[in-house]
């Protein structure tokens, strides 16, 4: 790759400033999708931290580079540039309801999951009085809570070589729930419940065993024990022996 090749800008400030075709018909819904399109929200982006401010100068163009900075994430901007085509879906909305004394109160909890389905996923939950606006807020916290998931090849079925599995048997639990997740033979598939796999999907495993304790039916719980259970595979420790015999990778496959 020569230098005219090089990158000098995060992928989705690329997108956000490249020219735009021209529309023959113009859409009347199209102001609506701007307010929450994240590549029209890069272009009025001014950056408040030396992370964006980094990612805006072309200092830092990849999210691996960004969290080797060390430096807090703290502005939803810099995950749209860097990873530009991350995928968002509603977990779970709840309305509560509250009685005081001028009536009767109602809001909106939602949890949303954000992912590229390539090694980063993220889980987040917000309140509002309006569906729509919870829904947005919950999309933001989840990004702002993106983690890299390390993946491997840990099952004895599997032949040697790499794999989209977890690499070691992992547990998640977030109040009464408990989920184990488990390396799986490749083309096993989830082997799991259906709010797990929606948010296993999003982060790119395609092969896992599963093994939940406690109260799964309530959905909050069960899709935080499961993001615990991929947050807790960073934590552990592990060789480079067991890496290396592991096949085990973080992240983006082809970063």
């Amino acid at each position: 790759m020569t230098e005219e090749d090089t990158p000098t800008m995060a992928p989705g400030l690329l997108q956000a400033y490249a020219p735009e075709e021209a529309d023959e018909m113009p859409d009347p819904r199209r102001r609506r999708r701007q307010q929450d399109d994240p590549i029209a929200n890069l272009r009025k982006w001014e950056p408040k931290t030396r992370l964006g401010a980094a990612v805006m100068a072309g200092k830092i163009i990849t999210f691996e580079a960004a969290l080797a900075s060390g430096l807090p994430i703290r502005e939803v901007e810099i995950v749209d540039a860097l990873i530009p085509n991350l995928e968002d879906e509603v977990i779970s909305v709840n309305m509560i309801q509250r009685m005081t004394d001028s009536g009767r109160r109602v809001r909106f909890n939602v949890m949303a999951c954000v992912g590229n389905r390539d090694g980063y996923v993220g889980l987040g939950m917000a309140k509002a009085k309006e569906v729509a606006t919870a829904i947005r807020k919950a999309i933001t916290a989840a990004k702002l809570n993106l983690i890299p998931v390390q993946r491997g090849n840990g099952s004895w079925e599997s032949a040697s070589g790499p794999g989209n599995t977890v690499p070691f048997k992992i547990n998640g639990r977030a109040a009464s729930t408990r989920v184990t997740l488990m390396p799986a033979a490749q083309g096993k598939g989830l082997v799991i419940g259906e709010t797990g796999k929606r948010v296993l999907e999003l982060a790119g495993i395609e092969d896992v065993l599963s093994r939940t304790k406690g109260q799964t039916r309530t959905t909050i719980n069960y899709a935080a024990a499961t993001f615990n259970a991929l947050k807790n595979i960073n934590t552990t420790r592990v060789t480079n022996a067991q890496r290396d015999s592991l096949y085990i990778h973080t992240g983006r496959k082809n970063a």
